[in-house]
């Protein structure tokens, strides 16, 4: 299971545990700033991204099979329209 991960703040470092849980590899983070301590913490090989647009080319590439929307409350409708567009670029393809 391939993971993605929007935002790195408050409750991100219980999602990365509960990724690590299951078995799960974090392949990118999308973040403003950098927790590379916390995220190196769980998944040292995470590609990093700090602007969206270079994140959403690498997860419209990448095989993206689930993303964790940690970002702050009032970004969570963008942030899932944005991973619903990803899933469903999936499907279709």
């Amino acid at each position: 299971m391939n993971f993605a991960i929007i935002g790195l703040g408050y409750v991100a470092p219980k999602h990365l545990k509960a990724i690590k849980d299951v078995g799960g590899e974090l392949i990118a983070t999308l973040d403003p700033y950098d927790s590379v301590g916390v995220l190196d913490s769980f998944f040292p090989g995470c590609q990093y991204f700090k602007e969206f647009e270079s994140f959403d080319r690498f997860c419209s590439t990448a095989h993206v099979d689930y993303i964790s929307i940690c970002s702050p409350n009032y970004l969570h409708d963008a942030h899932c329209r944005f991973a619903l567009m990803v899933a469903w670029s999936a499907i279709m393809s």
